[in-house]
């Protein structure tokens, strides 16, 4: 029999997701610590279905559905849910992805036994376009300068996350849940190098993937929304200055590394790839990209000499 988490409150935004705000819902109550309640908030759903579904959720005891009246956003349905929870800790999740079922149970395990852990997360279990085991690496502040370390489905302290105004709802291109991130790591003060975002190394999260998704759709304004977050957090960028822009070209070169080892082993790619010949005929300079082209084309020539 399932325990009780009774300091837990599930968050779930919906948006004509008929075919899986069930799913994600069942996945909330399916817990080996199953929340005191969740809160589903429709972010003004247009689709007869999803509502008819919702209707039929509502009914359930432990379950509050809120209706918005124009859609605004996943960051304003996720405040709107924030405002209506009294326990400690809120997992926030998304309508079309799931939980396994020791999810709450080993998140709320990080935030109960170290003070200085505000959030707490998983590696996820990806479906849909793509199967893989994605592993976000969570940490203090430094890691998540250059990139986002923690899924969007996440555990919180509610009074931090409440303390840090919760979700940016002028942010409705992606990357919300980095920026959040990055407003709960400054209210602890922009040098505090302790506070964390804590990651079990278990795949408890179901991931939903598709082309369309909007976590996808976003990396084609990544630069724009990067330009935005380090605008918004300038003081946090600027005292870490040095570890900010160590950590974006590590990405770099990990990426032309992959690149390099990719080519090198299919050489053919060469002539069936224009963007890859055209990267071969006038290869970057000054990051790494002509020496990574002089080594595959030095492979290839001891290869076929």
């Amino acid at each position: 029999m399932n325990g009780m988490a009774s300091d837990v409150t599930v968050v779930i935004t919906c948006f004509n997701q008929a075919a899986t705000i069930r799913q994600s819902v069942e996945s909330a109550f399916a817990q080996t610590c199953a929340p005191a309640r969740v809160i589903v908030v429709d972010d003004a759903s247009d689709d007869i279905e999803t509502k008819e579904i919702l209707s039929v959720l509502e009914k359930e005891p432990a379950v509050e559905v809120i209706a918005r009246s124009c859609n605004s956003g996943v960051s304003a349905a996720r405040n709107t849910g924030l405002s209506r929870v009294t326990t400690p800790f809120v997992v926030i999740l998304d309508g079309d992805d799931l939980l396994e079922p020791g999810y709450i149970e080993a998140t709320r395990a990080e935030l109960s036994s170290d003070e200085k852990v505000f959030a707490a997360s998983s590696w996820m279990k990806t479906f849909g376009a793509l199967t893989a085991t994605v592993k976000p690496t969570g940490g203090n502040i430094l890691p998540f300068l250059c990139r986002n370390c923690a899924p969007a489905t996440c555990m919180f302290r509610v009074s931090v996350l409440r303390q840090s105004g919760g979700y940016d709802e002028s942010m409705r291109k992606g990357f919300e849940d980095w920026d959040c991130c990055l407003s709960l790591f400054e209210t602890f003060g922009v040098d505090n190098l302790q506070s964390r975002v804590s990651i079990v190394q278990k795949p408890l999260i179901r991931y939903r993937t598709a082309p369309a998704s909007s976590n996808i759709v976003s990396m084609n304004s990544r630069l724009d929304l990067l330009r935005y977050l380090i605008g918004k957090h300038q003081d946090l960028y600027s005292n870490h200055l040095e570890n900010a822009i160590l950590g974006f070209e590590k990405t770099s070169i990990d990426r032309l590394a992959l690149f390099e080892a990719t080519v090198k082993n299919n050489p053919q790619i060469i002539e069936n790839c224009d963007a890859v010949r055209s990267f071969m005929d006038s290869p970057s300079f000054g990051d790494g990209g002509m020496a990574a082209a002089v080594r595959i084309e030095s492979k290839n020539a001891r290869e076929n000499s």
